[in-house]
């Protein structure tokens, strides 16, 4: 499905499930603020020969004034952009960028709780062992969490700035992080990217930051951040291009949030190319 009458300047690019985990390529032009005229075009699947085919039927000429792309950190869609619009410049997404690093928070924090269970099943076993018929009460912490709940109920309070935190949320830390000083580093190299984002101003401001927050995670020497950092690099020009217009992929979360709730709206996608014939009156 095409709408070149929608194609604009800035757009984004994104996929989605409409029926059954099938992909579709969704591209949506900013402006629109996800309302009518959003819809540039919806394509099966994510190859991109075939994204490119579809955006190629729109002439030239018009496809010679989008100046930028949002996109993710996906070498597809870079291909299919690039393939489709001469003058692009493509922007990676933020949220993508921070999502690595926070996962590598995360990751770690997984790892410390498997490692808590198993410590928790031997102490089980060795309890019984000892006091047969007696119950096993493990150690809590002063908000009486267990050293596994405490791990499991963190979770969300690491994707958060800690001046956003509750204030169970903070006490909660507090705990996190005496008990755990790996975490701790964890965390404060995620944030510290966080806040690379939200101070630099220009590209090379940004540039020379980032070259810091690197040698930050090399000197840190912790595993899943070191894999993180070699992932920015790879993105790292479509990365920077952040700081020209500071612009993001939110449209396009946004844009497919509501095509998430139309479907869920009309209780599942039975016949997904009527499905898409609603869509486009809306958004077409």
């Amino acid at each position: 499905m095409l709408f070149e009458q929608n194609i604009g300047e800035k757009l984004s690019i994104d996929e989605i499930s409409v029926s059954n985990g099938e992909l579709y390529t969704v591209v949506t032009n900013k402006k629109a603020h996800g309302g009518k005229g959003s819809l540039v075009a919806i394509v099966s699947g994510v190859k991109s020969s075939e994204v490119i085919a579809t955006l190629s039927r729109i002439p030239l000429d018009k496809r010679g004034i989008v100046s930028e792309v949002t996109i993710d950190m996906s070498n597809v869609m870079d291909k299919s952009i690039k393939g489709s619009f001469p003058n692009v410049t493509l922007v990676t997404d933020r949220f993508h960028v921070q999502q690595i690093v926070t996962e590598a928070v995360q990751e770690i924090r997984i790892q410390l709780r498997k490692k808590a269970i198993k410590e928790e099943n031997k102490a089980i076993l060795r309890f019984r062992k000892k006091h047969k018929g007696k119950a096993y009460q493990p150690v809590f912490y002063e908000n009486e969490d267990t050293k596994k709940q405490l791990l499991a109920r963190s979770r969300y309070l690491l994707f958060k700035p800690s001046s956003k935190w509750t204030e169970s949320q903070k006490k909660r830390a507090d705990i996190l992080f005496r008990e755990f000083p790996s975490l701790k580093h964890a965390y404060n190299i995620s944030m510290s990217l966080r806040s690379w984002y939200e101070n630099n101003t220009n590209k090379q401001q940004a540039k020379e930051g980032l070259q810091k927050w690197y040698k930050k995670v090399e000197e840190e020497k912790i595993e899943p951040f070191l894999v993180a950092a070699e992932t920015i690099k790879t993105y790292e020009k479509t990365i920077l291009n952040y700081f020209t217009n500071r612009s993001t992929n939110a449209a396009a979360e946004s844009f497919n949030a509501k095509l998430k709730g139309f479907r869920t709206l009309v209780r599942g996608v039975r016949d997904v190319k009527f499905f898409l014939f609603r869509v486009s009156k809306l958004y077409g």
